[in-house]
């Protein structure tokens, strides 16, 4: 338990130095040396933690918000081996981020450079309390925190547009499903008196939840639809590239976007009750893998096409919870973190010596960028699913759990979404690394401090493959025909990219005049961004244009009408105070007259 406080608390004294501190976040590198130690410490902390034998979950809790009858809300630690899991891939991830940002950023202003590391600092602290809440509120609170701290690095360069809207519409798009999961948590505790992960999950193991939480666990997994990135709140995610290349590696591959499934898999006793919503769970998910695998086939921004691969592969992992395999989808999320992880940080380093991010712009960088090639393609091979990568492994188990889920429309379009994802990732790699050569000026491999991070996370992306090939393990049941269909989607999808983007049999244009209508939609996102605008300006801007009339010309010109009204009886009132003493007696009795007057017409 001492542990995982220390990883949680070192990443917040990090912050907390850095903001009430200005002269340390302005000094740019010291912020950034005071971030770097202490995320390394806390990564210290949970990989010894997970090297530490855990039975049952352990759990401590600190009273917060009183109540009759025992504390309403607690605060305090979770942690089970999922938590320990999360922790290493979390701490890890920030540490190498942080270590490639000081090379990649090193031009940034100083007082630019501490503002990141801040930001750095409270992001990771957020995503450790998350992991280890031990009830919904915790984790909603920590939840929001992870959702600002998107925002404040998505927006990191805000004085560009680009990136200020980017950083606008991931915010509430995002926020739209934590509405959702908000009320979902209140219904949650109305229907059953707690917030309590550990007190839920024995409620429902005796059987003992109530009927009918079949809307209130569908609000709560609106909350996972926003922030992994499910169709339809999937809209923010590519837009996100706006920010950093390192804060895409961290928020938006490996951990942010991963909050969605790991709470889907933290509640997944709750969820398991209420066999409708995973069934919707499942479907969506594996719609969203195909969906965003169509729109990656067709994109030439190497970050967008790693944006919607990792909607893809959000697609999977919730696929797998929807079919009952928490553990699969936990699987492919510890995988996917690794080697998405790795491709991001890889293109960065490319477009760090190409000053471009357009696949058509490089060309010919395996020779000019031999380190940054080699591990760009082991992140490729593994989430394309080539044996003995870690992706084969993961990916596997999820199609196996769909497979026996008896969900036969969900396995085919995740089974279709494996040749796309191999196709539009090797077009990747023979356009940008073995193409005719575009790239102008000199490009040249990534310095020490960006190449070591891309080694470390390559030589993980290998291991992890190859520890499970050698020992096999839970998560991993092989089947010959499904892997036979594993390797024959991922080496047809091979094939597809080797013939039409490199040995060129096939053009690329032709193939794009073939299939015509898929290829006007998916370069339009069908739609589904101008949807979301047409609603944004026809609905919702002409609303408060109704709103700001009424506002201003029926309410206030009520008020300013009264107002008037009384300005100018007072104005005609004072006519009468003209301080002659005869006027005020001639009026005292003109006003008994007509009193007089009036009391003998109403006798």
């Amino acid at each position: 338990m001492t542990l995982a406080l220390t990883a949680l608390a070192l990443p917040f004294l990090a912050f907390v130095l850095q903001a009430l501190v200005p002269p340390l976040r302005r000094s740019g590198r010291g912020a950034a040396a005071v971030s770097i130690v202490c995320v390394g410490g806390s990564l210290a902390a949970a990989a010894r933690l997970w090297l530490a034998p855990l039975g049952a979950p352990l759990v401590r809790r600190w009273e917060w918000i009183p109540a009759d009858g025992g504390p309403l809300v607690t605060v305090g630690i979770y942690l089970d081996p999922t938590a320990q899991a999360m922790l290493v891939l979390v701490t890890l991830v920030a540490f190498l981020v942080q270590l490639y940002s000081l090379s990649y950023l090193r031009e940034e202003p100083a007082p630019a450079l501490g503002r990141y590391y801040t930001y750095q600092s409270l992001f990771a602290f957020s995503m450790l309390g998350l992991v280890l809440a031990p009830n919904f509120v915790e984790m909603f609170i920590f939840w929001e925190l992870v959702g600002l701290c998107s925002y404040l690095l998505i927006g990191f360069w805000y004085e560009r547009p680009a990136a200020a809207r980017a950083a606008v519409k991931a915010f509430w798009t995002t926020r739209l499903g934590d509405v959702g999961f908000v009320i979902g948590i209140v219904l949650l505790w109305r229907a059953t008196g707690t917030f309590d992960f550990e007190a839920l999950f024995g409620l429902a193991e005796a059987g003992r939840l109530p009927a009918g939480l079949a809307l209130t666990m569908f609000l709560i997994y609106l909350g996972a639809v926003g922030k992994s990135a499910q169709f339809p709140l999937h809209v923010w995610l590519p837009d996100a590239m706006e920010g950093p290349t390192p804060v895409s590696a961290l928020i938006h591959a490996a951990t942010m976007v991963a909050a969605g499934v790991f709470m889907v898999t933290r509640a997944f006793p709750l969820f398991a009750v209420v066999p409708e919503v995973l069934t919707i769970m499942a479907w969506v998910g594996a719609f969203t893998a195909l969906l965003a695998a169509t729109m990656a086939c067709v994109e030439n921004d190497i970050k967008r096409v790693l944006a919607y691969s990792t909607v893809s592969q959000l697609g999977y992992m919730m696929a797998a919870a929807g079919a009952a395999a928490p553990s699969a989808a936990f699987f492919h999320l510890l995988t996917h973190g690794v080697f998405k992880a790795l491709l991001f940080l890889a293109a960065g380093a490319a477009i760090h010596a190409v000053g471009s991010s357009d696949i058509r712009q490089m060309g010919r960088l395996f020779g000019a960028l031999p380190q940054t090639g080699i591990v760009f393609l082991i992140g490729t091979l593994a989430l394309s699913g080539v044996w003995p990568f870690a992706g084969f492994f993961s990916k596997e188990a999820v199609l196996s759990a769909v497979w026996d889920g008896h969900l036969v429309g969900p396995f085919l379009m995740l089974a279709l979404t494996a040749l796309l994802t191999a196709a539009y990732m090797f077009r990747v790699v023979f356009v940008a690394f073995f193409g005719a050569d575009r790239a102008g000026g000199h490009p040249h491999d990534a310095p020490p401090l960006m190449a070591i991070p891309l080694w470390v996370l390559g030589f993980l992306t290998v291991a992890i493959g190859v520890r499970v090939a050698v020992a096999g393990g839970e998560t991993h049941h092989p089947r010959g025909w499904l892997t036979a269909l594993s390797l024959g989607l991922a080496g047809a999808g091979i094939a597809v990219a080797f013939v039409t983007y490199q040995w060129r049999v096939i053009s690329p244009a032709a193939l794009a005049r073939a299939l015509r209508p898929f290829d006007w939609m998916a370069r339009r996102r069908y739609g589904i961004d101008g949807a979301y605008a047409g609603i944004y300006r026809g609905i919702i801007l002409g609303f408060a244009w109704l709103i700001g009339w009424i506002d201003r010309y029926v309410v206030d010109g009520l008020l300013n009408a009264l107002s008037a009204g009384t300005l100018s009886a007072g104005d005609l009132l004072r006519r009468i105070q003209n301080g002659r003493a005869q006027d005020y007696v001639y009026g005292v009795a003109c006003g008994l007259l007509a009193l007089l007057v009036a009391s003998q017409i109403w006798r």
